[in-house]
């Protein structure tokens, strides 16, 4: 690896705290640049590269059929390369000054109803013992505090405040935040506890959510474990743990939360990430609104 790839790398991973994950696939983007460059122009190095040369990586992965949002975070990893060699003086200029990411279609994530939550969390029975009220509570969880998969799946059981009934969660970034607990969530915990204290083994102490083996779970276990689940009660394509977060938001905002603090409890840094959460609950805005203006009811 060259040097000043190398040193980008550090760069992510130190300062930027970026995960070891998100650091690979940044490096793995510009190695395919790089790489086709050698093909196709000849270049070693693509530090010095013009934007014409891109557009013709573009292009090549648009033909070999790369979906439209796989090439926008290729290009934006080369952005984060190229902001890089400019901070510390390396280039004058980065290649991608001008550039405007491809279109790609929006994504409509269709929350689960309150309905079909209510039937998996009160209707469903779930299995005795530690699994089934382990099941239980995550289910709830996701749906109480809106948080992400790795987020549920890396928290500790020092996070958890009794007294002051807080979660405390590591987001993105190593962004931590507290988020409260419902006296529910609180009782479900206090049981889910009593249950894992008894297991035969436990390896990752710390982590609050563990296997029958005492090992913290992965991200194909919970995913499957949300999908199972609600595949009892809907019908709806998708059912994973990003739709219940999703669920989380929504619910929230049809009845009656602000914006911004919904953006605190999910960890959002900006609020245009919390807006994608509000198609839905304008739909309940706007059938309030038609049943309650007086011009409609003439």
């Amino acid at each position: 690896m060259q040097s000043n790839q190398q040193a980008f790398k550090d760069y992510l991973h130190m300062q930027k705290n970026y995960s070891l994950h998100t650091v690979k696939a940044y490096l793995k983007d510009l190695e395919e640049f790089e790489e086709f460059n050698k093909v196709y122009f000849e270049q070693d190095s693509i530090d010095q590269v013009i934007y014409s040369q891109i557009r013709s990586w573009i292009v090549s992965l648009v033909d070999n059929g790369i979906s439209t949002s796989s090439i926008n975070r290729k290009i934006s990893s080369l952005k984060s390369y190229y902001r890089f060699l400019l901070r510390i003086k390396q280039i004058e200029q980065s290649p991608l000054l001008k550039h405007k990411a491809l279109k790609t279609p929006k994504k409509i994530q269709i929350p689960f109803s309150e309905k079909e939550v209510d039937l998996v969390l009160n209707q469903i029975v779930y299995q005795e013992g530690f699994e089934g009220i382990r099941d239980k509570l995550i289910i709830d969880l996701f749906y109480t505090t809106g948080i992400r998969r790795a987020e549920l799946i890396n928290l500790n059981i020092s996070g958890i405040d009794f007294s002051n009934a807080t979660l405390k969660v590591l987001g993105k970034r190593n962004k931590e935040r507290i988020i409260p607990l419902l006296p529910i969530i609180v009782n479900q915990l206090n049981s889910y506890i009593l249950q894992r204290s008894q297991l035969q083994e436990i390896k990752d102490a710390d982590k609050l959510f563990l296997t029958q083996k005492g090992v913290k779970l992965n991200d194909t276990l919970v995913y499957r474990l949300i999908n199972m689940y609600f595949s009892n009660v809907s019908e709806k394509v998708k059912k994973s743990p990003h739709i219940l977060r999703h669920t989380f938001a929504t619910h929230l905002l049809n009845n009656g939360a602000d914006l911004n603090s919904v953006k605190e409890l999910l960890g959002h840094s900006s609020l245009a990430s919390t807006q994608v959460y509000t198609h839905s609950s304008l739909s309940e805005l706007k059938k309030v609104y038609g049943n309650a203006h007086p011009r409609n009811q003439k």
